[in-house]
């Protein structure tokens, strides 16, 4: 690494900011916490404190871009050109990278975007960045190839060993810390108990509360076992009964109190047992938790009520993004944050505009409405953990180690066998395995990248695909010529994706069944879509995830390579919601 400019810039910044937080950092390597955060915090000037509290984007693939799309677009949402100004600026406390916002090129530029923000960070006010992502891994994955791409949550609940999140998680956090990165906003700790849940889904680990917080526990462990990253459990209360969307609408929860200590509460209950970092926020209405229906993230009810006072947890919480319409209904993007500081909150995330964030928190301190002492609660809070990560011994990452860590042979290895256990056979009617060295598919359905990965999986293993994507709602156009393609074929491999909400997929799948060719079904994302499939399918494979891994797995399950070891982590209801379909647990294998 290039060591000298930075240790100067760290040095300098450190004594610039006072001598006392100087020699603080001495004490980095030997304990002394408290005291070294006391002395940070007295040296601190109200505006930094208040910077501390705001974790946002910025466009761009480097700290000083000068890119015109980036400088226009940081120009819109900020008013400024790069990260570099806008940490300048604000004091930020933390920075999130997002494909969008045009961090996650490739390991090598996300390495060096990590160490020119710190670097930004470090000269302006002299405290280091959290850095953080949502790399829950599954549907949501901000960094892809040539990082380790891993099975989600839901895929990996199917393996009922929470020991593979655990080892999940030690690759995905290794990985993320080389990047340089310090903070990941996973694992997701809802409970997934409606199927019709639009937001969390297969990012859960299932339907039972102990068995998600087993999980979560893992992963938990897993993200921090080294100490310097820090895991993040969201959504707190529980977020995993709902019908709507947060980003786009309030969702509410009926759950009573009693439901939310034996279904919603158990995994937050484990991930704070062990230890933590910080717990993220969800933007929903309780009213057996706070009657008065504000969103949780605003709510001392619920924020310090329950989580700190109720549960014991003393460590950082966190927002949301306050961009989100599930926050912003009814609110103004003045008062969002100051409402949730009172209510408990330590970081804000994402505010929708950062100017009329940061100032708004001024006034409410100079108008008296937010203590100073309360400012110092939270701020004090995240200077402690930046200290636990060892942030303020050496915020970097080494570029000339990160191709020796992130997406080597033996972590691609590790997230392919992984995912072996995670695909689960619901139905067969002796389908499958398919015995055949090899002979002619049609690969049909559901997307454009997962119709064609199933294809080159198949032609990898000797077969001969015919690859037509059908969509998510097909028209009788698409479905005909999907039943001319499967004439002469010796297997139909079908993806479907939500068939609930897209009743044509099911006539996709009896169209297929008529044509006398074995139909296997593949449930790419959510398990739910064999309820309304009936017994069209010879076989049904729920792969919890339309990645490459989870798509190979279910290949090899096709063909019999892998004995399909998945079961299911929730309960499959009936198609009217009646009764249950398929119970927690159930799977087949050869």
């Amino acid at each position: 690494m290039e060591t000298h400019p930075r240790r100067t810039v760290l040095a300098a910044a450190l004594g610039a900011a006072a001598a006392t937080a100087a020699a603080g950092t001495a004490q980095a390597h030997g304990g002394g916490e408290r005291k070294f955060v006391k002395r940070r915090l007295k040296a601190m000037s109200l505006e930094e404190k208040v910077g501390q509290l705001f974790t946002t984007y910025a466009y761009g693939q480097t700290a000083d871009t000068t890119a015109a799309a980036d400088v226009a677009a940081n120009r819109t949402a900020h008013g400024v050109d790069n990260a570099a100004a806008l940490i300048e600026k604000y004091h930020l406390g933390g920075v999130i990278y997002f494909a969008w916002s045009n961090n996650v090129a490739n390991p090598a530029q996300i390495t060096a975007l990590s160490n020119g923000l710190q670097d930004a960070a470090l000269a302006g006010c002299g405290t280091p960045l959290f850095i953080a992502t949502d790399q829950e891994h599954g549907l949501v994955t901000r960094i892809g190839p040539p990082a380790t791409q891993l099975p989600g949550a839901m895929a990996l609940g199917a393996t009922h060993d929470p020991e593979a999140a655990r080892a999940a998680a030690v690759i995905a956090g290794t990985e993320l810390r080389a990047m340089g990165l310090n903070q990941n906003f996973a694992p997701d700790a809802d409970v997934n108990v409606n199927p019709e849940n639009p937001v969390i889904g297969v990012r859960s680990f299932g339907s039972d509360g102990e068995h998600v917080a087993a999980f979560v526990a893992a992963q938990v462990e897993g993200y921090q076992a080294r100490g310097d990253l820090a895991a993040t459990v969201k959504h707190f209360p529980g977020h995993g009964d709902t019908e709507d969307d947060s980003h786009s609408e309030l969702p509410q929860i009926d759950h009573t109190y009693e439901q939310w200590r034996e279904i919603d509460a158990p995994p937050f209950r484990a991930a704070i047992a062990s230890g933590v970092d910080l717990v993220m926020t969800a933007h929903i209405q309780f009213p057996a938790l706070d009657a008065s229906l504000r969103p949780a993230t605003l709510s001392e009810e619920i924020l310090t009520g329950l989580l700190r006072d109720e549960l014991g947890y003393d460590g950082v919480v966190i927002t949301d993004s306050l961009r989100m319409e599930g926050v912003r209904n009814g609110y103004g993007d003045d008062r969002i944050p100051v409402l949730a500081l009172l209510a408990g909150a330590d970081i804000l995330l994402m505010p929708e505009h950062i100017d009329i964030a940061f100032n708004a928190v001024l006034d409410a301190v100079a108008s008296g409405e937010v203590s100073r002492r309360r400012i110092d609660e939270s701020v004090t809070r995240i200077l402690g953990l930046k200290y636990r990560l060892g942030l303020f011994g050496d915020p970097y990452a080494d570029p000339d180690l990160v191709d020796d860590v992130v997406g080597i042979p033996a972590s691609l290895e590790a997230a392919q066998a992984l995912s072996d256990r995670t695909t689960t056979l619901v139905t067969n009617d002796g389908t499958l395995p398919v015995p055949t060295d090899g002979g002619s598919v049609l690969v049909t359905g559901w997307g454009v990248t997962t119709v064609a990965r199933l294809a080159a999986e198949f032609a990898n293993r000797g077969w001969s695909p015919h690859s037509l994507v059908t969509g998510a709602a097909p028209t009788q156009a698409q479905i005909d010529a999907a039943v001319a393609a499967a004439a002469g074929k010796g297997l139909i491999a079908v993806s479907t994706n939500n068939t609930k909400l897209n009743p044509t997929q099911v006539a996709l799948v009896e169209a297929l069944a008529a044509t006398g060719v074995p139909v296997v079904a593949l449930g790419v994302q959510n398990p739910y879509d064999i309820a309304h499939l009936g017994d069209h399918p010879n076989a049904y494979l729920a792969t919890y995830s339309y990645s490459l891994d989870g798509l190979e797995s279910a290949v090899h399950a096709i063909l019999g390579s892998v004995d399909p070891a998945g079961r299911l982590p929730v309960d499959i209801p009936t198609a009217d919601g009646a009764g249950v379909l398929f119970p927690f647990g159930h799977g087949l294998s050869y």
